[in-house]
Order: structure tokens, then sequence, then C-alpha cells
């Protein structure tokens, strides 16, 4: 899956006490509630040919609330995969009910191997999974970090620590591999670039796959962790002991991977100075190694960028687009 990119930009996730009453309801249908699905989730839907889904979500949310045994509430603002919903469990537990968009490969798949394996510590847990259906039910946490109006410095430590929650040896767990990742990126890059008729350089793009390459030149089974994917302040969340990540992608890659991600966010701070003075921040926090996370950091940013100019996410995408342009050709280490 490609990261979801909405760092810095607005989310209205609609919060507050579930009522006992499902909130959507289909006058003609009791058992399928009118599902209000964002924009942002419609447009992505539409643009990878799931408009059947489109039509047949109310009923799908209908049937896992009865086999879940779940009430469906508000639904959340801001994803671009999914469509996400309060709910409540039958023992009164708050939960959250996530039904990806089915698409080719295996994301729901991934995102339940990553809670399985890291939900409760670095994770939301995991309560229920239909591979059939690509939902989970997993626990509902509380505000995400964006509303909590954090300095750029906080909100990146606090996020390189929860990756590090994240980040564990996970062999043989049967997630793609940063390998992959970087051929997977690099084609969408070039695929991507042409069907919008080449929003940016040449340059931009000739550089990304460069650094795509040696990405997945270096990757090393023996060295991967389970990853993240996509660390954000949109995917932290409050919880009791601190923050956890939802929305994992999940991948057995270079830790370095998802310090990447962080690379590629709030694209205009970075280039208000030298981009590469963010690389010797998180690297002075971590340890790790600065050029891999620089070149991931490339990788991200260009497709990020690409993805939100094509589900008209325009804002975010000029502005992801021209810090791509800002950094090519500029190296590290």
């Amino acid at each position: 899956m490609l990261s979801k990119p909405f760092e810095g930009y607005p989310r209205t996730p609609v919060r507050g006490q579930l009522s006992r009453t499902p909130r959507f309801q289909n006058p003609t249908c009791e058992t399928a509630p009118m599902i209000e699905v964002p924009a942002v989730v419609r447009n992505k839907a539409r643009a990878v040919g799931a408009d059947e889904w489109l039509d047949e979500l109310p009923a799908l949310v209908a049937s896992l609330a009865a086999e879940w045994s779940i009430e469906v509430g508000q639904p959340y603002e801001g994803g671009t995969e999914a469509f996400v919903a309060e709910v409540i469990r039958t023992d009164g537990t708050q939960a959250a009910l996530k039904v990806l968009i089915p698409r080719a490969g295996n994301d729901a798949s991934n995102e339940a191997t990553v809670l399985r394996l890291a939900g409760g510590n670095g994770c939301p847990a995991l309560f229920g999974y239909d591979s059939g259906r690509c939902a989970l039910l997993m626990e509902r946490l509380g505000r995400p970090m964006y509303a909590l109006g954090l300095s750029l410095s906080q909100r990146l430590e606090i996020l390189c620590a929860s990756a590090g929650r994240v980040w564990r040896p996970a062999p043989d767990c049967g997630l793609p591999t940063g390998g992959d990742k970087a051929r997977w990126l690099a084609n969408f890059i070039v695929t991507s670039w042409e069907e919008l008729d080449r929003p940016c350089s040449e340059k931009a793009v000739d550089h990304a796959l460069a650094c795509a390459r040696r990405r997945e030149q270096a990757h090393r089974d023996e060295r991967s962790v389970l990853v993240h994917g996509d660390v954000h302040q949109l995917n932290a969340l409050e919880s009791d002991d601190g923050f956890k990540l939802v929305d994992p992608d999940g991948l057995l890659a270079e830790a370095e991977y998802d310090l990447g991600v962080l690379m590629r966010g709030d694209p205009v701070e970075l280039v208000a100075g030298d981009p590469r003075d963010r690389v010797s921040w998180l690297v002075a926090c971590t340890g790790l190694d600065p050029v891999a996370i620089w070149e991931w950091g490339v990788v991200e940013r260009l497709s990020t960028g690409l993805l939100c100019t094509q589900i008209h996410l325009q804002r975010l995408g000029r502005d992801t687009l021209r810090a791509a342009e800002a950094v090519a050709g500029l190296t590290i280490g």
C-alpha cells in the first residue's frame, strides 16, 4: 500500500460520546445503514475501480455489525484507504471498525499481521479480522497527535519513540520486504508521473528512482525488522501509555524506512532551511543510518506528492512535489 499522505493538513475525526442509537439509518432498510463515505476515500475507491465496493458498503457494514455484535456509530474523516467508524461492543468496550478498499495485494492481511505482532505495544489491539471483507475490529484510541498543537520537534521525538516500539524481529511473518517496497514505489512513480502528465521534473523522478534502486539493493533479511510503514502525526493516537500507531502498512525492512516517512512529512517546513538538518536530528535521536533515512525520504516524498495529485489533494500534492524538486540531486553522508 502506498502510504497515506496527510501530515500537517486538515482532518476532521468525529469524536465524542457514541449514542446507543446508530446515527445513520436507512428508512427503507433496517439492516443497512446509510454510510457517509469521506470524499477522499470515495475518490480513492473510484481511482482503483472499486465502485462496486462503494455501492455495497452499507450492507457490508451491517453484516459485520451483526456478526461481531457491534453497534456502528459515527465515521471518521481523513483517511484515504478505508471506511472507519466508531463502534461499541456488546460488553460496552469502545472500539473502531475499519473496512479497507479492496485492492490488488494484501493490505488488510498485512495490517492484521502487524496488529497481531505489535498490537497493545506500539499499535492498537486487534479484536477481530475478516480477510474476505478486508475488515478489522480494533482498540479505539484517543486524539490524534495533530490535534494537540505540538511543535515539529516534539512530534518527531514522539513519533521516533512510537515507531521504535513497533520495531522487532519478525522473520517468516509473510509481510513484504523493504526490497519489495522499493520496487513497488519505483514503478508507481514512473507510472503515475506519466499518467498525471509529468507534474514534476524528470530530474526529480530520476533522483527518486536512483534512491529506490539503492534501497532495494541494500535490503538484507537478517537486519530487517517489523516496521509500521506510515509513521506520521495523523496515525499517532493517544493511549493510556503515550501514543500508538494506527493504519500500519507493514513491512520487513530496515528501520530507517519509517524515518524516511518522517522525512516526507511537513514539506514546507522541510525546505524552509536545509532539508538535511532533519536527517541529522533523526540520526541523533535514533542512531540509525543517515543515508538510508535520506534515500527513503526522497522516494516517499515524490511518490506521496504524485499520489496526492492523483486523488485531488492538490495543496498537499503541490507542496510535496515542490519539496521533491528542492532536494533533487542532493545527497547526504
